[in-house]
């Protein structure tokens, strides 16, 4: 019989730690450092500011070329984002205040109102890995079984929905542009998050109009969109790649455990320098799900202290790539697989 790729990497990756134990061990990991933090808000804000200014003043004086600063200027506004997703987890400094008001600040220019996403996160964060829990705050993914069921309009859909052009292309836009200006999923959980999108929404406006007045529409469009952009698709290729790979766990409620379904359905992804400062050590996925409260930049230290989990549902930005594939859960084989594999299986079994 033919080896499959979840096969390959299961005889090539170690046995995982115990989850439990470990996430004991990691906790004196924990404590956020004022100084640090300080300085990574400072020096990552001051730097995208900056360039930002420089890219607006440069296309709006007619050099296009220089443009070639916004992927630059896109990755930099990227790691706000994680600065703002540490706010979040109350991680980033020790003040909750601060970390809060931060992350506020932050979502006005991540277009990303702060609330609303805190919350939706914390909720992928206590149902990673439960099939019963899908849909929160997840990329959306059928099990083999739940597409069969689906009319042809249906599966087409989806089929559209997972493909990379549309997660990586189209995908960002709408959740960052469109999506992130209503509090979708939140509606009738209170006013908190109404608030939370509206203010984010006026001081976005507020701000564009500003630039818009100083350097026109076009200049500001031709700046802000690639970098926005720019950052809207690598943030969600890393969030695809983080639970969506051969070998991640996925168990239904009455099987799923919170510390395994952390470490065994997130990945590591190894990436390197610069790249590993400009995403804030979030390729080290599997560590963040399991202690989701020790800092971004205190990352490098665990991984240092234990090295073992250097080769935990590891992988390099090129493997990384296949598992753009993967499109269903497979019950049965208990692994993802792509619309292709699911096909076979069901011509395997109809023939059987």
């Amino acid at each position: 019989m033919a080896r499959t790729s979840a096969d390959s990497m299961n005889e090539q990756t170690p046995a995982s730690p115990d989850p439990r134990q470990l996430a004991r061990d990691l906790k004196h990991f924990m404590t956020p450092r004022t100084g640090r933090g300080t300085w990574e808000l400072g020096s990552t804000l001051a730097a995208f500011l900056a360039l930002f200014t420089i890219l607006l003043f440069a296309v709006g004086a007619g050099y296009w070329w220089a443009l070639i600063g916004t992927p630059v200027a896109g990755m930099l506004l990227l790691r706000l984002f994680i600065i703002q997703h540490d706010c979040g987890h109350g991680s980033f400094l020790p003040s909750k205040a601060w970390n809060d008001w931060i992350g506020r600040s932050l979502g006005v220019l991540t277009f990303t109102p702060y609330d609303c996403w805190r919350q939706s996160h914390a909720i992928h964060h206590s149902a990673t890995g439960n099939l019963d829990r899908r849909g929160f705050g997840d990329v959306d993914t059928l099990t083999v079984e739940e597409f069969d069921q689906k009319s042809a309009t249906g599966r087409l859909l989806y089929r559209i929905y997972r493909h990379p052009l549309i997660l990586l292309g189209l995908g960002p836009a709408y959740l960052f542009l469109l999506r992130h200006r209503l509090p979708i999923g939140l509606m009738k959980e209170g006013a908190r998050y109404w608030v939370s999108a509206m203010a984010t929404n006026a001081a976005i406006a507020a701000i564009a109009t500003g630039l818009i007045y100083a350097f026109g529409v076009a200049v500001v469009a031709a700046v802000f969109f690639p970098v926005i952009l720019t950052a809207a698709t690598v943030g969600v290729y890393l969030f695809y790649i983080q639970h969506q790979f051969d070998g991640a766990k996925w168990e239904r409620k009455a099987d799923w455990s919170y510390h395994e379904a952390a470490l065994g359905g997130s990945s590591y992804l190894h990436l390197p320098q610069p790249l590993r400062w400009f995403t804030g050590n979030i390729g080290v996925h599997h560590v963040h799900h399991l202690a989701s409260t020790i800092p971004f930049y205190r990352l490098t230290e665990v991984m240092r202290e234990h090295p073992g989990l250097s080769e935990v549902n590891r992988f390099r930005v090129r493997q990384s790539f296949r598992a753009l594939r993967l499109a269903l859960w497979d019950e049965e084989e208990r692994r993802l697989v792509t619309f292709r594999e699911a096909k076979l299986r069901r011509a395997q079994m109809a023939a059987a």
